[in-house]
Order: structure tokens, then C-alpha cells, then sequence
């Protein structure tokens, strides 16, 4: 049986003689977290809190004082605090929670250490292949850890080498071709991480990390081809507008399976953003401009409508 919901509790007081005793009764058992739910809760948020914290201080105290600090302080500093914090990773007495969390902070004081690096020999730290190096450094811990916000870092950080390997090295790359890449990488992570989600029982991938890799890939899709749209000659549109209504239709399908407005919410969004570039793009005049106005407070009306009508349901 599933989790009982919140609502699932007001339907039934609703439609029974449930008194009031009872239903306080079953919103503290099944609703309402107990103090060690809280206690869990708050000791996480600290913890992730004080790490944040000290990885943003570390990286405000090289910013102020870098110009009193000698090249080998600032590179004995950040190296000692990362073997530090490697060591308290491997200490058998904290959870899994919490290692995790402090090698996320771990992962972000590489690229901490790779970013002095570049400034102490000039190297460039706005470089793709800053990015990449601080990648690949961090890809060991991120397949061990298994640790949904460092698979977040991680998939930013290769997101980030594409984009600035677009910008710095490949110049003949348009910019359609770009963000398909960027929508058959992110798609095609989704899609591992689902298959992983229903076959694996094993290992759980929280949902949130699902719905920012779909935003993610929905977003990429759509400017992508909103740049075709006003770009036709790109050889590389056919393929990312195939591919994206192949993934919207999935999507769609895989909205409706499990009931999730989500998927239902960002595809038709998604969809009446690029139904408005092609309208510009035919004419761009003042009726044109008022057809796309009562376009979009129509369709967007519709759709929260129907997601209104789902929920309901």
C-alpha cells in the first residue's frame, strides 16, 4: 500500500463519521514528522548549512587576502583542507549522510584549488578546460558517493565545459548544434536515471533530481529550437526537433503513467514558448503580436486547467 497522504485523510473524514479525535489521531501517525524525524531533519540542515558556509568562506578569504599571501600558502591552504576533509570522509563513525555532504564539499574545494592554480600561473580560470579538470578530479567521488545534490554539481560542471568549450575552442559550432548536445545530454541522463529508478530497487534517486534534469533538458530543447526557428538553415535543427518531439511525447506518456504534473506542467509550457516563436517568426506585426497574446492566456489557461482536473482526480 502506498503512503497515506494529507489528503487522502480529508477525503475520508469527509465521507465518514470519522470524529474529530481520530482524524488529529491519524495526522500525527501518518502526516505530522516526530521529534526524530526533526531531529534528523535540523542536524542535516546544520551540518549542510556549516559546510556551505565554510566553502564560501574559504573562497571569500583567498578573494580578500590574495595579495598578501605567497603562491605556496595559498596552494598549502586549500591542499591541506582538502585532505582534511578526504580524512574525515574515511572516519567509520559518521553515516553515509553525512560523508556524503562533506565530500559534496569537498568536490567544490577542488575546484577551489584548481581556480588558485590558475590565477597563481595564470593558467585562465574562466577556461573550458578549468572546468573539465575539475571534472574529471571529482568523477571518482561522484560514482561512490552516489549522493543526488554531488551528481548535481558534477552534471553542472559538465554542462559548463560544453558551453564554454562552444564559446572558446569550437567557433565553427552553431548555436542549434550546441544546445542539441546539451538536450541529448541532459535527456539521455534522465533517461539512464528512470531506468535505474524502476529496475534498481536498490538505488534510490530522489525526485527532485529527476524533475531538474527534465527542466533542464525541456529548457536546452526549447531555445534550441527557438534559435532554429529564426535560423532555418541549420543542419542540425532536423535532428533536435525530432529528438525533441520524440522526448516531449515521452514525457507526456510518462506524466499521465504515474500522475505527475510536472512532466505535464513544463512539455505544454515548453510547447506554447515555441508555438509563439514560429507565430513571430511568420509575421511579426501588431495583430500578430495580439493572436500570440490570446494564444498563450488560452492555451496556458488549458493547461491549468487540466492540471487542476488531475489533481482533483
Amino acid at each position: 500500500m502506498e503512503k497515506i497522504q494529507r489528503e487522502d485523510i480529508h477525503l475520508i473524514s469527509k465521507h465518514s463519521n470519522l470524529s474529530k479525535n481520530g482524524i488529529a489521531n491519524a495526522l500525527r501517525e501518518k502526516i505530522y514528522p516526530d521529534n526524530e524525524s526533526w531531529q534528523k531533519f535540523l542536524r542535516l540542515l546544520f551540518l549542510t548549512f556549516g559546510i556551505g558556509f565554510t566553502v564560501s568562506g574559504i573562497v571569500f578569504f583567498f578573494a580578500y587576502n590574495w595579495a598578501d599571501l605567497h603562491k605556496f600558502i595559498k596552494l598549502g591552504l586549500i591542499e591541506s583542507l582538502i585532505i582534511i576533509t578526504t580524512v574525515v570522509v574515511l572516519l567509520p563513525s559518521i553515516t553515509n549522510t553525512t560523508r556524503s555532504i562533506i565530500l559534496t564539499g569537498s568536490s567544490v574545494l577542488v575546484g577551489v584549488l584548481f581556480a588558485v592554480f590558475g590565477q597563481i600561473y595564470q593558467t585562465g580560470a574562466n577556461a573550458y578546460d578549468f572546468f573539465l579538470v575539475w571534472t574529471l578530479f571529482v568523477t571518482l567521488w561522484v560514482l561512490v558517493s552516489n549522493f543526488a545534490p554531488l551528481w548535481l554539481l558534477y552534471l553542472l560542471l559538465i554542462n559548463t565545459t560544453l558551453i564554454l568549450y562552444d564559446q572558446q575552442v569550437a567557433s565553427d559550432w552553431s548555436t542549434v548544434l550546441l544546445f542539441t548536445l546539451l538536450f541529448l545530454l541532459n535527456s539521455g541522463i534522465l533517461i539512464i536515471a528512470m531506468l535505474i529508478s524502476k529496475y534498481q530497487s536498490s538505488i534510490r534517486i530522489p525526485i527532485y533530481f529527476l524533475n531538474i534534469m527534465a527542466l533542464g533538458a525541456a529548457t536546452f530543447a526549447t531555445i534550441g529550437i527557438i534559435c532554429g526557428i529564426f535560423k532555418p538553415s541549420m543542419p542540425e535543427f532536423p535532428v533536435l526537433a525530432l529528438s525533441c518531439g520524440l522526448a516531449f511525447i515521452g514525457g507526456i506518456w510518462h506524466g499521465i503513467k504515474i500522475k505527475s504534473g510536472f512532466y505535464l506542467s513544463v512539455i505544454p509550457f515548453s510547447l506554447i514558448i515555441i508555438v509563439s516563436a514560429l507565430l513571430i517568426k511568420i509575421s511579426e506585426d501588431e495583430w500578430m503580436f495580439l493572436l500570440i497574446s490570446v494564444f498563450i492566456i488560452i492555451s496556458v489557461t488549458l493547461v491549468i486547467r487540466n492540471l487542476i482536473n488531475m489533481h482533483q482526480k
